[in-house]
């Protein structure tokens, strides 16, 4: 359900225990998009709005909180199912994906949390599909989040999906923040290499060279290492293959040129290396839900 004034409404319920650092992150990315409403929803004053304005909003956002095992209040966990119900999107932070399960609504779901709880999480919701190491996971109306930075994702991801990618990157910029990370990202490397072994250039490379054929053997020789050496750095520092990375960057500088520029989609595709236009819109349509055309008339010029 959206405000009269045509906003999206977000709902920050102020758990039991709640982290205060958890509750101003989304406070302060969506507060950057006059496009939302942010409301701390909380009981005997522990918000600027009672649990029941909660019921209608069209985000609702569950804070990490200190000792997760111990049993949240049944009047949360009502307005978590009720969100579900109603088909809002849910955002968990952190230890947050503890009520989400408790709630119920994780059952037969993927799911991350903070890497020092997954296995607590496991062991308390065998139901849950624990996933590790990952900034955020996204099932269907349910995305759960890492602690940290990664609540900055998990909003970004958010503001990217109802607004936009350049959207997205110009509330990233106001934030001080990277552009939105991938959900398959690690939340950290397992054994971090030396900086001089980054591939950093390597995929600046590829962003400069987006409208280029590009295969892992040009990425080898790129970055001076054997495929296999690359395929399993690549892996390290992105938390996907390589062509999986490249595949994503032709979406995204796509979806950006659909939301800023006037160029067709002939061009679009020559310019992000998806070659023809009936490739671009059977890849597009495959990875984004939608035509390049419809996308266009969501999130272009004109929309606005």
């Amino acid at each position: 359900m959206r405000s009269t004034e045509g906003e999206t409404v977000v709902a920050v319920l102020a758990m039991p225990r709640y982290y205060a650092l958890d509750v101003s992150i989304p406070e302060h990315v969506f507060g950057r998009h006059l496009g939302y409403r942010v409301l701390v929803c909380g009981d005997a004053g522990d918000g600027s709005a009672s649990l029941a304005d909660a019921e209608h909003a069209d985000v609702v956002v569950v804070p990490g909180y200190a000792d997760p095992h111990l049993p949240v209040p049944e009047e949360h966990l009502g307005v978590l199912r009720s969100a579900v119900d109603r088909g809002a999107r849910v955002v968990a932070v952190c230890t947050g994906v503890f009520a989400l399960a408790a709630a119920g609504i994780l059952d037969g779901r993927s799911a991350t949390t903070h890497w020092r709880h997954t296995d607590e999480l496991r062991l308390a919701h065998p139901r849950v599909d624990v996933v590790e190491n990952r900034l955020f996971v996204e099932d269907g109306p349910i995305l759960t989040s890492a602690g940290g930075g990664a609540a900055i994702d998990a909003c970004l991801h958010v503001v990217q999906s109802d607004f936009g990618a350049a959207v997205a990157d110009a509330v990233a910029k106001d934030v001080v923040f990277s552009s939105v990370r991938g959900a398959n990202e690690p939340q950290y490397a397992e054994a971090p290499a030396p900086p001089r072994d980054s591939l950093r250039a390597t995929r600046e490379w590829v962003m400069e060279n987006i409208g280029s054929p590009i295969t892992v053997q040009r990425l080898a020789d790129h970055s001076l290492l054997s495929r296999r050496t690359l395929i399993r750095r690549f892996a390290r520092e992105t938390g996907m293959p390589p062509m999986q990375w490249v595949a994503l960057q032709r979406i995204l500088g796509a979806r950006r040129l659909l939301e800023t520029s006037d160029w067709s989609v002939e061009k679009i595709a020559g310019a992000t290396g998806f070659g023809s236009a009936a490739n671009f819109r059977t890849i597009f349509r495959r990875e984004v839900g939608v035509t390049p055309t419809a996308y266009r008339k969501l999130h272009g010029p004109a929309a606005g």
